[in-house]
């Protein structure tokens, strides 16, 4: 997910992505501690991707 995709979308959206984001994290770490994660990688994406939509919710809120 890059940057600008995340820009454009209304605080409403930021929040639900956000919460999607989380949920993958979860589902990852969970496949992550049972041994069945295909890619361990996908994990630090998605940490990522929940910092880069937290940091532009931020802004957009004027915080």
């Amino acid at each position: 997910m890059k940057a600008n995709e995340v820009r454009k979308m209304s605080p409403e959206e930021l929040t639900a992505k956000l919460g999607d984001l989380k949920k993958d994290l979860f589902n990852l770490r969970f496949q992550n501690a049972t041994k069945q994660i295909d890619n361990p990688l996908k994990i630090v994406e998605v940490r990522r991707d929940i910092a880069r939509v937290q940091t532009i919710l931020r802004e957009k809120n004027g915080r």
